[in-house]
């Protein structure tokens, strides 16, 4: 369904100037079309919700620099589409990195794979920072990345149990995983 130029130039317009509402407005016209996009390129849910969930906050980051002669619609796929290439470059080079000679192999060749305990002991306190760092978010973004990441539960699922729209779930979910960034850059900074 095409949206209104007038009214979609307004909400954009809104978002620009941090209105939260226009932001609602934009996410839940526009999902859709991006999820849609990424799931025909990735094959795979997870990895097309995870980058719609990066495409909205870079495009809400850079909302500034949109240029309404352009259509707002191709503008998020050309981020969205940008975000997958970048992901699929990380990931051939870190598999590219890891790739050695035969020889080489046998040297890196480990016995045991199970985690040292000096393994455990770092994934445990990095858990725990972690676990403090959200407790400094308000607490209905708490609950969202509660229920998301170690619940893992499904967005229609979070938004049954929260009794709110599945475009209010995205958004506070997009947002938590932006503020909780901002406490840990801060603390590591």
């Amino acid at each position: 369904m095409e949206v209104n130029p007038n009214l979609l130039n307004s909400h954009i317009e809104k978002a620009r100037q941090g209105n939260q509402i226009a932001f609602n407005f934009l996410l839940d016209k526009f999902w859709n079309d991006v999820y849609g996009f990424q799931l025909k390129r990735t094959q795979n849910e997870y990895d097309a919700e995870d980058i719609t969930i990066q495409t909205f906050s870079r495009a809400f980051d850079k909302i500034d620099t949109f240029d309404p002669s352009y259509s707002f619609k191709t503008w998020l796929i050309t981020i969205s589409k940008n975000i997958h290439v970048d992901l699929i470059r990380k990931k051939n080079s870190s598999i590219r990195a890891q790739t050695t000679d035969e020889e080489d192999e046998k040297v890196y060749r480990i016995a045991d794979d199970a985690p040292s305990i000096e393994d455990t002991l770092i994934t445990e306190q990095n858990l725990a920072q972690l676990l403090r760092d959200i407790k400094k978010l308000k607490p209905h973004y708490q609950e969202v990345i509660n229920l998301r990441y170690f619940q893992e539960m499904s967005y229609k699922e979070i938004s049954k149990n929260l009794n709110e729209p599945m475009s209010n779930i995205k958004v506070k979910l997009l947002r938590a995983k932006k503020l909780l960034a901002q406490v840990i850059k801060s603390r590591t900074a």
